[in-house]
């Protein structure tokens, strides 16, 4: 071995600074013409300052003296409010981000990391896909990456983070974690418009095709931001709900707060309409109920007649569904269906308790919906909520109408503490749809009078059938509550349930219609 201790160093420091910038001078003209930060820099804005320590600078393809440092993805770890986190992000200027062998074996190796710590894995995702040029390597690794999900779904919080251009397995793996997020900016696709155009004839524009808001209607992207500051701010937010695995429990913030009822609280004794088919926003109940007023929505672009989002009962996280009357009168249907299933599994894998608000008249009918399998998506929903075996709690704040009674949370399936406010109607259908048939013969009789004696059997039903009392009689109901109380309501039930603990089938695992 030739040099000296000086002349190692500088050939340190010489090969780390190429690193740092691995296609040199043209990578920055090219990011500078797109406008985008370096993979380094989205890093940096993500994490705690100071907080990165990279692994596998020095990377690169062996027998290749053209080989670029970082072989297209810088990886390492750092932390988020000072808990860590492992992280990836895809560099563009090498190979447009595309997967080599050396940078399946980073990303592979950082996931790898997370599992044996127990740690969040946050990926920033800007690639073309397969690197073409490393052939059947690229598909290898690809699949690799696509095997190391599994042991970390449910065991680690997976965050993907969407930016430029993705395509094909840089759309596949995300997919497969936790949580999706993109900007404004990004596009998600399997095959880009040319390439299908050359194959079925069909023209399509980028945007139809892959952009951020049409795959968050698709129900692909859990959130839309305007840009990557505000992305990485909300990855931010969404971790300080979470623990760093399912072993541990989500940061406890701010207990203890406004313990007594509040001016707040006694708005809600007023907020609900007299009409029964009167609309209001079930946002404003939410901000009411929880801690601060913080709510965290997600998938707000998909099924907005189902609210689902995580805040916090006396510092500690919760998640919530909530059926929203503003749309389709908060009516379930199959999307609403599958993103409730979604959030449901999300949370108990988590160990976060589940709050349900409800307002329902059931399930929508009509053939689209059975045409795209409202029973089987469902069913799946359904299924979720009887499996999870978090704390569960839910709170009938009016409607509660035949299946929708049964998937938002009943008793029968397994909720802990049900609520019911005196609004609350719970019943196999509506009154106009009782009536119309359990009062036929009755109607028929009357003949001029028939809107008359209507009319009188609609009242007489919400009077006596579709009330909380029938319920709460049958212990249905565990409490009618006034609404003023709810929040502080919601803070002993989670207290009492803290230790709940679930013994499980030792099966392999159950069988849900997919």
């Amino acid at each position: 071995m030739t040099g000296t201790t000086a002349e190692k160093l500088a050939d340190l420091r010489t090969n780390l600074e190429l690193a740092k910038e691995p296609a040199g001078e043209i990578g920055v003209a090219k990011r500078a013409k797109k406008g985008i930060p370096s993979a380094r820099e989205r890093v940096d804005m993500l994490l705690d300052p100071g907080s990165f320590v990279e692994i596998g600078a020095l990377v690169r393809a062996p027998n290749d003296a053209s080989a670029l440092y970082s072989d297209g993805v810088v990886t390492g770890h750092g932390t988020v409010d000072g808990r860590p986190v492992a992280v990836f992000s895809h560099d563009q200027t090498v190979f447009g981000g595309t997967v080599g062998e050396m940078f399946g074996r980073k990303v592979a190796g950082i996931m790898d990391f997370a599992i044996k710590v127990g740690c969040p894995v946050i990926g920033i995702n800007d690639s073309g896909g397969a690197r073409v040029q490393d052939a059947v390597t690229s598909l290898a690794w690809y699949a690799e990456l696509g095997r190391r999900h599994e042991p970390l779904s449910g065991f680690c919080p997976q965050i993907s983070v969407i930016l430029g251009k993705c395509a094909g397995g840089a759309v596949y793996a995300p997919i497969n974690t936790d949580v999706v997020v993109a900007t404004e900016e990004a596009y998600m696709f399997v095959t880009g418009p040319d390439i299908i155009k050359s194959v079925t004839g069909e023209e399509v524009s980028l945007e139809d095709l892959g952009s951020a808001r049409k795959q968050a209607q698709y129900g692909n992207v859990h959130h839309v931001a305007v840009d990557e500051k505000a992305a990485f701010d909300w990855v931010r937010n969404y971790l300080s709900y979470m623990p760093s695995s399912c072993q541990e429990e989500p940061p406890v913030v701010n207990p203890g707060l406004e313990p007594e009822v509040t001016e707040s609280d006694l708005t809600l004794d007023k907020i609900m309409p007299d009409a029964d088919n009167a609309g209001y926003d079930m946002h404003d109940i939410i901000l009411r109920l929880f801690d601060d007023g913080d709510f965290l929505e997600m998938s707000s672009e998909i099924a907005p007649n189902v609210i689902t989002g995580l805040t916090r009962v006396d510092g500690t996280s919760v998640g919530v569904v909530a059926n929203q009357p503003m749309f389709l009168s908060g009516a379930l249907d199959a999307d609403s269906a599958d993103k409730a299933a979604r959030f449901v599994r999300i949370c108990d894998a988590y160990g976060i308790p589940l709050v349900f608000l409800v307002d329902t008249p059931g399930f929508l009918p009509g053939v689209d919906q059975e045409k795209v399998g409202v029973i089987k998506r469902g069913g799946r929903f359904l299924f979720s909520y009887i499996e999870a075996s978090v704390p569960k709690v839910t709170v009938v704040v009016r409607k509660a109408y035949g299946g929708g009674y049964a998937v938002m949370g009943c008793k029968q399936l397994g909720a802990d503490i049900n609520f019911a406010w005196p609004t609350a109607r719970i019943a196999v259908m509506g009154a106009e749809g009782a009536v119309n048939i359990i009062g036929r013969k009755q109607m028929a009789e009357a003949g001029e009078n028939a809107p008359a004696v209507r009319q009188q059997l609609i009242n007489f039903y919400n009077e006596h059938v579709a009330t909380p009392w029938v319920a709460a009689e049958r212990g249905y109901i565990d409490a009618v509550i006034e609404p003023s109380s709810t929040r502080l309501e919601l803070r002993k039930a989670l207290a009492l349930l803290k230790d709940k603990k679930v013994f499980k089938n030792p099966r392999k695992h159950h069988l849900f219609p997919i």
